[in-house]
């Protein structure tokens, strides 16, 4: 493990130390434009791949430190289209949250539970990574669930798309614990407020 990694310190990923054994971590990990969008208004990402400085960000040190994905259908739909022969998260166990039936790879499990109670199930020692937004983030959040954040920000305005964040009941203050550049994406590593 790199020392990155090892350290809390430092703001790295990998933070199970003094985890609560009642309830799983619950990490948040994505980039999204200026204007608070995870995607186009068609559901693409384009403008996202082309951004220089991509290859910089540490996604591989992140994605090591996590056990279990959860993702909406339209988050797992989006990533399927746009790479259909790829296997998604094999050495993770991975959750896809639907309403309706939906055919997933067989390292997917489909789940039809409400995401707060499913999280709520998981070991104290376990770190779940909500991929995407919206309709599966947003009760999440309610919740006050999510225990850290790595945003990336992109210097663009997309004008309309798929936001990262629904309209929410609460207010929540966060903790800035790191910010970092990679060429034109401004990572923003925060965590919930403990007191």
């Amino acid at each position: 493990m790199s020392n990155y990694l090892a350290s809390n310190k430092q703001g790295g990923y990998n933070q199970k130390e003094g985890v609560s054994e009642m309830t799983a971590r619950v990490v948040f990990y994505g980039a999204i434009s200026l204007d608070g969008y995870l995607a186009d208004k068609a559901d693409h990402l384009e403008w996202l791949y082309h951004q220089p400085g991509g290859e910089l960000v540490p996604y591989e040190e992140f994605y090591q430190a996590i056990d279990l994905t959860m993702m909406g259908r339209r988050t797992y739909e989006v990533v399927k289209r746009d790479a259909p022969q790829e296997k998604l998260y094999p050495e993770k166990e991975n959750y896809v949250f639907s309403h309706s039936t939906v055919l997933v790879d067989d390292n997917i499990q489909l789940i039809h539970q409400d995401p707060i109670e499913f999280i709520q199930g998981l070991p104290g020692n376990k770190t779940i990574w909500v991929v995407g937004g919206g309709t599966l983030l947003q009760p999440i959040i309610e919740a006050e669930m999510i225990d850290e954040w790595w945003v990336q920000i992109v210097p663009i305005l997309l004008g309309e798309g798929i936001p990262l964040f629904l309209p929410q009941q609460t207010q929540q203050t966060l903790q800035l614990i790191d910010t970092k550049q990679y060429g034109q994406f401004a990572q923003l590593h925060l965590k919930k407020q403990t007191s």
